[in-house]
Formats: C-alpha cells, sequence, structure tokens
C-alpha cells in the first residue's frame, strides 16, 4: 500500500510537472520585456493597447450568444432523445463527434459558400459565425448535459411535474434546467473557453475576436503575446473555480420545485 501510494504522488507530481512546466516558463518569458530584469511591462502594454478589451469584448459578446444558442438547442434535444426515443441517443452521439472529423477550415468555407448569398445572406452578420461556434462545441455541451440526464430520473421528474399541472415549457425551465446545473455549467465553460481562444471561423468569417489579435500580436511582438496566454489560461481556470463554487450549492438530488 505504501509503494502504490509512493507511485501515486510521483504520477501527480510528472502530470504537474507536464501542464505546469510550460505554463511557467511562458510566464517568464513574459517578464523579459525589460532589458536586463524582470517587469510586468508586457502586461501593462496588452492591458493599455485598446485593441485588447475591444478584441475581447467581442469574444466575449460571442461566447454568451454561443452559449446561449448551444442550451436552446442542446438542452431540449437531449431531453427529449431521454423522454421519448432513448433509442435514438447513440445515433445523436455519433452525430456529435463531426466536428472532430471534419476541419474547421472545411467547415468555415462551407457555411460561407452555403449562407453568403440569398435568400440567407447571414455572411453579414454574426449569426453565421455563432452558428459555427454552436457547431465546434457541439461535442461537449452534448456530453456534459447527457452525463446531467443521465444522473437523474428524467420521466419520473416530468411526471411528477406534469401531474401538478405543469406544462412542457414549465418542465424544461423549472425542472430539468435546475436539476442540470451544474452539468450545464460544464458546458457552458468549455464553450466559453473554446471560443474565447478560437481563430480559424474569426478570421474566415472576417469578425474581430480575441483570437485573431492574439495571433495579429504575435506577428509584430514577442513577449506580449505570451501575457495574453497566460491571461487567457487564467480566465479559463477562474470559470473552472466559478463551476466549483456554483456547483456546491447544486442540489444532492433531483428535484420539482415550485411548480404550479
Amino acid at each position: 500500500m505504501r509503494r502504490a501510494n509512493v507511485w501515486s504522488w510521483v504520477i501527480v507530481f510528472i502530470g504537474l510537472v507536464y501542464f505546469f512546466l510550460p505554463l511557467v516558463a511562458t510566464f517568464l518569458f513574459s517578464l523579459r520585456a525589460e532589458l536586463g530584469h524582470l517587469g510586468f511591462s508586457a502586461y501593462r502594454y496588452v492591458f493599455s493597447d485598446p485593441g485588447f478589451a475591444s478584441n475581447f469584448g467581442y469574444s466575449l459578446r460571442w461566447a454568451v450568444l454561443t452559449i446561449i444558442a448551444s442550451l436552446l438547442l442542446v438542452v431540449p434535444t437531449v431531453y427529449w432523445l431521454h423522454l421519448r426515443v432513448p433509442h435514438l441517443r447513440p445515433v445523436v452521439e455519433f452525430l456529435s463527434l463531426f466536428p472532430f472529423v471534419v476541419p474547421a477550415v472545411v467547415l468555415a468555407f462551407g457555411l460561407i459558400k452555403t449562407y453568403c448569398c440569398p435568400p440567407f445572406a447571414l455572411k453579414v452578420s454574426p449569426a453565421l459565425l455563432i452558428a459555427a461556434y454552436v457547431i465546434l462545441s457541439l461535442p461537449y455541451m452534448f456530453r456534459s448535459v447527457d452525463a446531467g440526464l443521465r444522473a437523474i430520473d428524467v420521466r419520473t421528474l416530468t411526471e411528477a411535474a406534469q401531474s401538478l399541472g405543469a406544462g412542457w415549457i414549465t418542465v424544461l425551465f423549472r425542472v430539468i434546467f435546475p436539476n442540470l446545473r451544474v452539468a450545464i455549467l460544464s458546458g457552458v465553460f468549455l464553450t466559453f473557453a473554446i471560443v474565447i481562444g478560437e481563430f480559424t471561423f474569426a478570421s474566415l468569417f472576417a469578425w474581430p475576436a480575441f483570437g485573431p489579435y492574439m495571433v495579429l500580436m504575435g506577428q509584430a511582438r514577442a513577449y506580449e503575446p505570451a501575457a495574453l496566454s497566460v491571461v487567457s489560461f487564467l480566465l479559463t481556470w477562474a470559470s473552472i473555480g466559478v463551476i466549483q463554487w456554483v456547483g456546491r450549492g447544486a442540489p444532492s438530488g433531483a428535484q420539482v420545485a415550485g411548480v404550479r
């Protein structure tokens, strides 16, 4: 048992070194912008650059719209699969893997070719970009919601809510969504991290975003892109911290609350 515990700690240590050593190296490199000593001039330049706040604001907007669209698409679909057609769940799960199979460049050109001309002409609006992000985040959102629905008795909750006079909209938003809070938050923040760092779609669709901004800055500067990478990492970990903080208050079991 002692030998097993030692090897467990060795594996944990190797994992920490593997994941955090590149981050530490990137952070130290970002501090070398001032010749001869370490400093935060790269971070000061990044936060004072008007393009940082502007492009991050755009990516934040795209992330919020993508999250809303993904939730409205995925949660009712997966809920209906579990409730009415559970035999089709493997088919939908297989279809959700297509973003892993089709390269982002191919998907982007396909969307542009299909929807850039009348009667759609979505190229002039961010709707096409949001649709692309929804497709890109589909595997993560689908699996998060699917895992959450597997952990609760969907049929019993639905029948209990309907016996109290609830309609389908009430069941979905006042019973299913609250019981999927942690699962939904997991998918939400995975989607947030994907959209914040995504480059291909934003670049090909010619919309401002944080990913193209990082690439553009990397073409002209050396230390500021490293600072941006550290900031992006901290934003991602802050999102994970929010998941854990909110998840601590989640109900321990499925429940029907306040249904009228």
